[in-house]
Formats: C-alpha cells, sequence, structure tokens
C-alpha cells in the first residue's frame, strides 16, 4: 500500500510539512503563538514547562521538545527562548541540530531586544523557512514507512465491543505490512496487563509491561491516593463502564493480535518496527503528545463520548461507534463505526474502510481538528510521579 509524503533528509516520511515553532520555556509561549499566527504554513505549541524544574522533569521537558522538533512531519524549526531559563537554548538547539539535518533556528527574546524584535526575526526566518518548504514535492511512499498512535479517550461501552477492535484490526494490517503502531496509556492497561505481557516477543518485554503497571499504582499508594478515584472518569461511568479493569480490556482491544516487540519510555522513539506499548499517564492529552514526539505521524483516536482534540504537528483522526455521539458532534468526529454495531458491517470491513482513510490523510486529506487549527494548546508533557 502506497501514499504520497514527503522525504526527508534523514529517510524518513512526513506527512505534513509544518514549520514548527517551539518555546523552549512558558515565558516564550506568547511570542511563539504571535510569529505562527502571521506566517502561513507555521505552527506553534504550548509549553508550560523550561524553567524552574528538577532534573527529571527538565529531561522529559527537552525530550518532549526534541522529539517533536525531529519528527518528520516539521520541515524546519526555530527554537524560541527568553535567556535565563533552566532549560538552556544551547542545550536544546544541539539535541535537536544532533537528532536531524533539517533547517534550525535560534532567538532570545532577551538577547534580541524584546518580544517585538523577537517576532519580527523569527517572522522573517520563518518566512524563508516555509518559502522553502513549499518547494518540496511528495513521492510515493509505503505503508511499512508510516508509524501510526492509537488512541482512546473519552470511552463508553461502544469503545470496547467496536471502535478499539476495529483500531486492532487496522493495527494488525499496518504491521502486517511492515509499519509501525503505538499505543499507551499505562494506567489503562491495569487488569489486563497480564494479557499483554504474554504477547510480548520476549519475556524481557513482557516483565516491562507488568513492572510499567506496577510501579504507577505504586506511586499513587505512596502518595495516598487511589487510580479509582480518577479511572474510571465520569463520562467512562456514564457511558457503561464501571471499573478500570472492564476499562483496561476494552482499551487493549486497539493494538490488534500482534507480538508486542517493544515497550518505551515516555517520548521514546521505538527502535524496533511492529506494534509498540509507550508508558504514559492515562491522559489524552498527555499521551498523544508524547507518541507524537516519539515520531508517529498520524494519531488514530477511538472515543465513545466524543472529544475534539488535535494536535500542532500530527494529525488527529477521530473515530467513534455511538450513533448518537457522531450526531451530535460530527463536526469534530471523523467516522461513524456505528455500522458495525447495528450488524451492517463486520469489524474487518469496518477496518479496511479505516485503513484507506489512513492512507487519505496521510496523502495530505485534513482531518476536522486540522481544518479547526486546533492543536496549539493541547501540547502537555508527564512529570515525574505523574501516573493518571
Amino acid at each position: 500500500m502506497k501514499f504520497p509524503g514527503y522525504r526527508r533528509a534523514d529517510g524518513k516520511v512526513g506527512l505534513r510539512n509544518h514549520v514548527l515553532i517551539i518555546p523552549t520555556v512558558g515565558c516564550a509561549n506568547e511570542t511563539c503563538r504571535i510569529i505562527a499566527g502571521l506566517v502561513q504554513g507555521a505552527v506553534s505549541m504550548v509549553n508550560q514547562h523550561g524553567c524552574g524544574e528538577v532534573r527529571g522533569n527538565l529531561a522529559i521537558t527537552q525530550r518532549v521538545l526534541t522529539g517533536l522538533a525531529l519528527n518528520p512531519n516539521v520541515y524546519g524549526v526555530i527554537l524560541v527562548g527568553l535567556g535565563c531559563e533552566i532549560n538552556k537554548m544551547d542545550d536544546m538547539y544541539a539535541m535537536v541540530r544532533a537528532g536531524t539535518g533539517k533547517p534550525l533556528a535560534r532567538l532570545l527574546i532577551q538577547e534580541e531586544g524584546g518580544t517585538v524584535n523577537t517576532i519580527c526575526r523569527a517572522v522573517q526566518i520563518a518566512q524563508e523557512m516555509v518559502s522553502a518548504a513549499s518547494d518540496c514535492r511528495r513521492e510515493e511512499c509505503d505503508i511499512s514507512e508510516l508509524m501510526l498512535a492509537i488512541e482512546c479517550g473519552g470511552s463508553d461501552a461502544t469503545s470496547g465491543l467496536v471502535a478499539n477492535p476495529v483500531l486492532g484490526h487496522v493495527s494488525d494490517q499496518i504491521v502486517d505490512l511492515g509499519g509501525t503502531t503505538m499505543f499507551s496509556e499505562t494506567i489503562e492497561l491495569i487488569g489486563a496487563e497480564h494479557i499483554l505481557a504474554r504477547r510480548a516477543v520476549t519475556p524481557e518485554e513482557g516483565d516491562k509491561i507488568i513492572a510499567m503497571c506496577a510501579r504507577r499504582e505504586a506511586e499513587l499508594q505512596a502518595l495516598h491516593e487511589d487510580l479509582r478515584s480518577g479511572q474510571p472518569t465520569p463520562g467512562n461511568k456514564a457511558g457503561g463502564i464501571t471499573t478500570i479493569e472492564e476499562k483496561s480490556l476494552g482499551c487493549i482491544h486497539k493494538g490488534g493480535t500482534k507480538p508486542v516487540m517493544e515497550v518505551v519510555e515516555y517520548a521514546q522513539s521505538p527502535s524496533r518496527k511492529g506494534l509498540i506499548i509507550m508508558d504514559t499517564p492515562g491522559y489524552d492529552l498527555n499521551s498523544v503528545t508524547a507518541k507524537v514526539a516519539a515520531g508517529c505521524q498520524l494519531v488514530v483516536f477511538t472515543t465513545g463520548r466524543g472529544n475534539p482534540i488535535g494536535n500542532p504537528v500530527a494529525p488527529v483522526l477521530k473515530v467513534t461507534a455511538n450513533s448518537d455521539t457522531y450526531k451530535k458532534m460530527a463536526d469534530n468526529l471523523d467516522m461513524d463505526f456505528s455500522a458495525v454495531i447495528d450488524g451492517d458491517k463486520s469489524i474487518p470491513d469496518m477496518g479496511e474502510e479505516v485503513l484507506a482513510e489512513v492512507l487519505r490523510v496521510a496523502g495530505g486529506k485534513l482531518t476536522k481538528a486540522e481544518i479547526y487549527g486546533f492543536g496549539f494548546t493541547e501540547t502537555v508533557m508527564s512529570r515525574i510521579c505523574d501516573s493518571i
């Protein structure tokens, strides 16, 4: 299976051709927002961190920002900092430069003489990058070069019964064709982790699945918190999900049936192809950000209750198997799987339709979240001891 994509200098394939304006510290968020708003083809994001951080959290911040910069959907990057923060510009610049040969620039608001001067300089740089990016042409690429992020959020009973199994079929197809799929949300594996561990390609990878679930429960217990106070969520319960174990048994269906090839840390790029599990909290914005930072070019997001989120770097394709939800939120949701519940289509049949839509989005079709320009405020980074 083929799709038209942007071949990068490092051999990876982008589905989009963004110039990404990255605030290396929260003090630069508004400056970056204005820069991106003045240049068509540029996008930015919110970074709530970058200063006042302990080493563990700083490492996460740097890993996420670097990963987003290196995502194949990004043509070029402008890093914008303040000048006195813990997340030093020299460090960020070196990390991004070491990982890619894509166009890269850096600006510090204090050194440029304030916000207005920084915006003027950055707009000029961004305009030049966007002009060069517009010269890029899509070329035929194989589906084996796709890394698909699989997410579920705002789940209800139809998620575990239909939407996630359909995504599991899609995952199996992509893996069989040589591609990579990734799912996460560790807290939503608890109660089903032993099933996934049996599918691990090695005992060591299986042990990692068991250990990461145990660690997140232990972290909360050490803080005298109960994960079941936040999981299932109120929306999950209203949609018919009664326990975390029940939710987890529905969630893992989105990972299909293939062997788990690797378990990776938060926002870590995999070293293998195939089905990958990432250790993340269960919060959708958090886990989507991490998977895109790991290199996923496209997100498919199942939601029984409905969800409007996007991402600044990767398109987010939102799907539901609840016909009422689709009718109420048709302006946010891209596909309706309720024909499977009605008995008019099988899970494999719907899976083939989703795979075809994935290829269309990979080739340039905009998702509804992209059409609305959603994503700027929807990047969230994990913190140490951040289990929910």
